[in-house]
């Protein structure tokens, strides 16, 4: 029995550290681009949707990149503060990434 614990830890940590590895390669900011440059993409949806939540008035609750029609775009998720003490409502913005 003490043999089938250790088998089920090293299963554990295998499975946790290519978690850890899987999950920091998938939120990597960089994007190839057509010409073999790297463009930080992530860094500047976030400067697109600080923009965005100032002109509605809010804060920024997510910025993502994403790709609609094959044309890179950003898409932006401000809270706008409700009126008189309702809740905040959501706000879902699309903008070209460029």
């Amino acid at each position: 029995m003490n043999t089938l614990g250790s088998i089920f830890r090293l299963a554990t940590a295998a499975l946790c550290a290519g978690g850890i590895f899987v999950s920091s390669a998938g939120a990597s900011p960089l994007r190839s681009s057509e010409a073999g440059e790297y463009v930080v993409a992530a860094a500047d949806c976030y400067s697109i949707g600080q923009q965005v939540a100032d002109q509605y008035g809010g804060t920024l609750a997510r910025a993502s990149e994403s790709s609609q029609g094959g044309q890179p775009v950003c898409v932006i998720v401000v809270l706008v503060p409700g009126k008189d003490g309702q809740r905040p409502r959501r706000v879902e913005v699309v903008v070209p990434a460029n």
